[in-house]
């Protein structure tokens, strides 16, 4: 890590008070920004989030990607962790804090909608943020999009019933045009013009102009990811002030979620003997929401004030600042796992 990265935590939490404080000194400018916007997909956070992700995709070896799938282990955990764990422990949490440990402070009602709002980032896996979380633990590049690719198609199928089941009710309202230009958005674009980009420097005959576009590239993946924590603390910086006490209630369940799904899968990849490269993509890839189809399906679902879209905003403002306390510290236990293989990159998959 640079210097700029070692201190990364240190600008996320500046970003957080300037979103914060910017947020109530001039909230009309947040709201322009806020109202760009096609199917709940915010289109500067998208352009923010897709600085993020080029310069990660540049580094794709498409050639390699076929050796991911020879050591499937990482790609089970991921799935397993993602779609028979996550949703289940985050309604029982739910459940558990906001009908017993919070009851007499929530009404029933409102303890409902919470649940639901949790239940909705519960089983929505990363797309976008998860790259970044890779990159800054030197995750294999190759191997994260393979499992982004396949948490992808999976949630497509698996995301209407699986909500549907653990909401209670028979009817879930996918914003299909939400999903789809997300991934549009902050996959399949970036990944092109990664694609193109990558073939383009290699055809010149010059490795090394490779690694120079990457080295040039690499601080405004940082940048892009600042930016988006302050319009997303922005956003919501008036929700902050006014309701403080469902917001703290709220965080505490995520939080116990968040740290306990890490440690959960951080152990299982340590069992699988998986290299780090590999276990540490598919942990976060294991933690992280697509906040941003929760937050739509809570909107479309509840309606724009409700209980349950306020906990999707919530588990937008707790996921920055707690997957970067977890990549400091998968970064810190590295010596925990096995080194890669030290042929390509592109095998050290597993």
């Amino acid at each position: 890590m640079g210097s700029f990265e070692r201190y990364l935590s240190v600008w996320v939490g500046l970003c957080i008070l300037a979103g914060v404080l910017l947020g109530n000194l001039v909230p009309s400018m947040f709201a322009g920004i806020a109202s760009l916007e096609i199917a709940n997909v915010n289109l500067v956070v998208g352009v923010f989030i897709w600085v993020m992700i080029y310069p990660m995709m540049v580094q794709i070896d498409f050639a390699s990607i076929k050796d991911v799938g020879k050591k499937p282990k990482g790609l089970v955990l991921t799935l397993v962790m993602n779609w028979l764990i996550k949703p289940f422990t985050m309604a029982a949490l739910g459940w558990l804090f906001f009908k017993v440990f919070f009851a007499g402070w929530v009404d029933p009602q409102s303890a409902n909608e919470y649940i639901a709002g949790m239940i909705l980032l519960g089983v929505a896996p990363c797309t976008a943020m998860v790259f970044v979380w890779s990159q800054l633990t030197k995750g294999d590049a190759n191997y994260t999009l393979v499992q982004v690719s396949v948490n992808d198609i999976i949630m497509v199928f698996a995301f209407a019933p699986l909500a549907a089941l653990l909401l209670g009710v028979s009817d879930i309202h996918v914003p299909w045009q939400t999903l789809f230009i997300s991934v549009g958005l902050y996959v399949v674009l970036p990944l092109i013009a990664g694609v193109l980009t990558r073939r383009y420097l290699e055809q010149t005959g010059k490795p090394q102009q490779l690694q120079q576009f990457l080295a040039r590239l690499k601080p405004w993946s940082m940048i892009g990811l600042l930016a988006t924590v302050v319009l997303l603390f922005g956003f919501q910086a008036q929700t902050i002030f006014s309701q403080p006490m469902i917001i703290g209630l709220i965080a505490i369940p995520l939080l116990l979620q968040t740290y306990g799904i890490f440690a959960i899968a951080y152990g299982a990849a340590k069992w699988l003997k998986l290299p780090h490269n590999v276990a540490a993509p598919a942990c976060m890839i294991s933690t992280s929401n697509f906040f941003e189809l929760a937050v739509a399906v809570a909107i479309s679902l509840f309606g724009l004030h409700s209980g349950a879209a306020l906990a999707t905003v919530v588990g937008v403002l707790v996921e920055v600042p707690v997957m970067l306390s977890l990549v400091y510290f998968a970064n810190k236990t590295r010596h925990w796992f096995p080194k890669a293989e030290s042929s390509t990159e592109s095998k050290e998959s597993s």
